[in-house]
């Protein structure tokens, strides 16, 4: 009997529910001859999403705010990590170019892994189904908040690593019947130190790596040096130790002006012979003979040492060789990641701890810290001005990497960190570490650690607006949206009474450098109300769209109320929008809704 047959049969069946048909259907759907399988647990904070929908607060009091109107705007928010990132897929779908996760390893150590407020230990049957629950519907948002090209790293040690690679590799391969899959590596981490129990010492851990297509994802491999290998073999090398000529033009990858001098790699590795080697628009100003003096493989370092590279494929160089061939080759990135390399000079867990000691003045609030070496390493394969979500934040290493890394090469990376409070960690840990991180602080040896003054960090709660679609509900949903419009915008400057307008009927916000935003909420005055931001949208200089996020049940009605500006606006209507994106999300988690559909057609009627 095929599936189509046996749907028909359980439909057909009088004497049970919808509800158990449906489930009964589910199984039919998702029973699978291979894979992961669990029996699943549901959580209490799942089962509120089904009456209610989550949205922000901010805690003002605690905004750190620099006086540089170009830095980057961090936030973190204090809640539990399904309702944040539920909500995230309104702001943030399809914008997060990395995620970098470190959840519970699920040991069953006491106090590690906590579902449904009660510790999941050893004894405990449905550890690892409750697990897998667990991380299923987190990870399964965090593909959607993924951009085309970003990338998703979770660490994990031997006690769940087997589970998770299988459930991953289900969320993430999309490249059925290929030969790729979105998995693009399982990294081992020498940790640097170990624990003896057991037959052997553990001294590593997993960071599994994944993207949601990894055909656009930028390559983290060498390919051939980054002086095209084209032009070598145009040249037809013999003698390894002989002199070779690069013509203007031939592809040299380092920003407009930048000029190598005298030789690189050791003692007559590689010599410049005549000519100046200037890039100019990623290609050879001028022609330039270099002389190569070895006669054996020898490794030599980027030519571009701290500066991003890549070779004429495309792929991000790290490190630059030539073999006795002639050839210029460039080393791959390695699914290893070391901390006694020379090239990855990552900490070990043990630097992680003492960091975190050196911040708290000798304390040390929280155990088992990720050093900040490997977060930088992680985002250093990444834009500098990309976007950073770490749902997992634990003590907020993630935020500190994205700060340290941007001091060091100029980035503009903005970071996301959410954190449930328990035992506050949110604000006596997280908070109160990056707080430091970003004032300054002084170590437990006394020494006063300046400050990465150069950046914004704003603090959120979770909170909860009746997902029944009554009047009142939408008015309260749109009222409450605007520290989630703010965060979507990235626009967070309010000048509302610099236009003498009633913050109860909209507000309007700049993120200094140009955009707008306006929000209008439900007003009897709504005439009044658009004649007056009409004017004010209209003495605006800005070069880009004024976003407006009215109450409205449909777009055109908006453009129709500021037909006047219609050029220099782009509309959303609310609450609706935001709707629209829980109904997916709420889809991708096969959460059901009914119960709150039911209640929204009685109170309507």
């Amino acid at each position: 009997m095929n599936k189509q047959d046996l749907i028909k049969k359980i439909n057909k069946i009088q004497d049970i529910s919808r509800e158990e048909k449906a489930y009964l259907i589910d199984l039919v759907n998702t029973k699978k001859k291979y894979g992961l399988v669990w029996e699943n647990k549901p959580e209490d904070v799942e089962e509120q999403l089904r009456s209610m929908l989550p949205v922000f607060k901010e805690v003002k009091e605690r905004a750190i705010i620099s006086e540089d109107k170009t830095a980057p705007n961090h936030i973190l928010i204090e809640g539990d990590n399904l309702h944040a990132l539920t909500a995230l897929t309104y702001t943030h779908e399809g914008k997060i170019d990395v995620i970098y996760i470190d959840p519970p390893y699920n040991t069953g150590k006491e106090k590690e892994f906590k579902y449904n407020d009660k510790y999941v230990d050893l004894e405990d049957s449905f550890r690892h189904s409750k697990w897998l629950s667990f991380m299923n519907k987190r990870l399964r948002i965090a593909k959607k908040l993924l951009s085309e090209k970003g990338v998703i790293f979770i660490s994990i040690d031997d006690n769940e690593q087997a589970q998770l690679k299988m459930l991953c590799d289900e969320i993430f391969n999309t490249n059925k019947g290929t030969k790729n899959t979105n998995h693009l590596a399982s990294i081992v981490w020498d940790l640097g130190t170990g624990t003896s129990a057991g037959h052997f010492t553990r001294s590593h851990e997993y960071i599994l790596a994944y993207t949601k297509n990894r055909d656009l994802v930028k390559n983290f491999e060498g390919g051939e040096g980054i002086i095209d290998d084209r032009a070598v073999k145009k040249i037809g090398i013999k003698n390894p130790a002989s002199e070779f000529k690069f013509p203007a033009g031939t592809r040299f990858d380092a920003p407009s002006g930048f000029e190598l001098t005298e030789s690189w790699g050791g003692t007559e590795t590689l010599t410049l012979v005549e000519g100046k080697m200037i890039s100019e628009n990623g290609i050879l100003k001028e022609d330039v003979i270099l002389r190569a003096g070895w006669t054996q493989k020898k490794q030599m370092k980027s030519f571009f040492e701290g500066l991003e590279t890549f070779d004429s494929k495309g792929q991000r160089v790290l490190e630059f060789y030539f073999r006795n061939n002639g050839k210029i080759y460039s080393r791959k990135q390695k699914s290893t990641i070391n901390p006694s390399s020379v090239l990855r000079s990552i900490a070990t867990t043990k630097q992680g701890s003492s960091l975190i000691k050196e911040i708290f003045s000798g304390e040390e609030p929280i155990s088992f810290v990720k050093p900040i070496e490997l977060l930088k390493y992680i985002l250093n394969l990444f834009d500098q001005k990309s976007l950073v979500l770490d749902f997992f934040a634990g003590s907020g290493t993630t935020l500190h990497a994205t700060m340290a890394l941007n001091a060091e090469n100029g980035g503009n990376r903005q970071c996301i960190l959410v954190t449930n409070n328990e035992n506050n960690i949110a604000e006596e840990v997280t908070y109160e570490r990056n707080k430091r991180v970003i004032q300054g602080y002084t170590s437990a040896k006394g020494d006063k650690v300046e400050g990465l003054m150069n950046n914004n960090l704003r603090y959120y709660q979770s909170d909860f607006i009746p997902s029944a679609r009554t009047e009142v509900n939408r008015r309260q949903l749109t009222a409450r949206s605007t520290e989630l419009l703010c965060i979507k915008e990235n626009c967070y400057h309010c000048i509302t009474a610099d236009f003498g307008i009633n913050p109860k009927q909209a507000q309007l916000f700049t993120d200094l450098l140009g955009s707008y935003m306006v929000v209008i909420y439900h007003s009897r005055n709504m005439e009044a109300v658009v004649e007056k931001l009409t004017e004010v949208i209209q003495g605006l200089e800005t070069t880009e769209k004024v976003k407006i996020y009215a109450f409205s049940p449909e777009k055109d009605s908006i453009e129709d109320d500021f037909f006047a500006v219609q050029d220099k606006i782009e509309t959303v209507p609310l609450p609706d929008s935001i709707y629209n994106a829980y109904r997916a999300t709420f889809r991708t988690l096969k959460l059901s809704q009914n119960q709150a559909a039911a209640s929204t057609q009685n109170q309507d009627n």
